[in-house]
């Protein structure tokens, strides 16, 4: 508050093309100064020593600040606390709200645009110039070889993990008074579907065309019919009158 008050009120100046380009020049000439007093070094390889003494310094300092840490009691969270914590929260969101002040928005000129898609082709152009060119390696055949025994591989373990964890077990789901409603009302609908379907095609038939081959089966199949027919009634009748002649036999012996 007192700083607040010190500062007095100001004019705020709007953000002009050319103070950008100022701006944009002081950090470039910065970037090139620290670069220029920035001496060369030479750098030195990671060695399995450095490895180890890296890593006994971290276990170091894990435990000494472990051992400075001492005990403590856990205090549980009381709705008290909760409130308390709700109500810090929304008096910093109302003291941040009053703290902005009000803004004028500007807006995007052709200008602004023109300048943003010059600095992203700018910026491109540098990221490729950056980019170090790549050797395209040929696609050989113990490439496509050790792909398709790994795309294999990768099958195998796949249905290995389903056969174990799905295959072979249903899903269980419960019977609850709502599902048998509407499994009851399912078969009533289909009851009345397929009654009122019935009596929609009772009384017509289905004309077949008669063709000169469908003819002829159909008389091959009378004729087969009959013949079966008359051969077994010609030997019910043999052996009718066979059994005659034996019961009159048999009388006048």
């Amino acid at each position: 508050v007192l700083y607040k008050e010190n500062i007095g009120k100001a004019t705020p100046t709007p953000v002009t093309p050319e103070m950008e380009r100022v701006k944009r020049n002081q950090e470039i000439i910065s970037s090139v100064l620290y670069k220029e007093n920035m001496g060369k070094v030479t750098p030195t390889p990671v060695t399995p020593e450095m490895e180890r003494v890296k890593r006994n310094q971290e276990i170091i300092s894990s435990v000494l600040y472990k051992e400075n840490v001492g005990q403590a009691t856990p205090t549980p969270v009381t709705p008290e606390m909760e409130r308390v914590k709700r109500n810090q929260e929304q008096i910093s969101s109302v003291a941040y709200r009053e703290g902005l002040g009000k803004a004028t928005p500007s807006p995007v000129t052709p200008e602004m645009e023109r300048v943003k898609r010059n600095q992203e082709q700018i910026s491109s152009v540098l990221y490729k110039e950056h980019m170090a060119k790549g050797t395209p390696t040929p696609l050989t055949p113990e490439m496509e070889r050790a792909k398709r025994n790994q795309e294999n591989i990768s099958s195998v373990l796949y249905s290995d993990s389903f056969r174990k964890q799905v295959q072979g077990k249903a899903a269980y789901v419960l019977d609850t008074p709502e599902m048998r409603r509407v499994r009851e009302s399912q078969k009533h609908i289909s009851t009345v579907k397929y009654h009122e379907d019935f009596e929609k095609s009772k009384g017509s038939f289905t004309p077949v065309v008669t063709d000169p081959i469908t003819e002829r089966v159909k008389k091959n199949m009378q004729d087969f019919s009959d013949i079966s027919y008359r051969g077994i009634q010609r030997r019910v009748v043999e052996m009718e009158r066979k059994r005659v002649d034996q019961d009159q036999e048999n009388l006048t012996g």
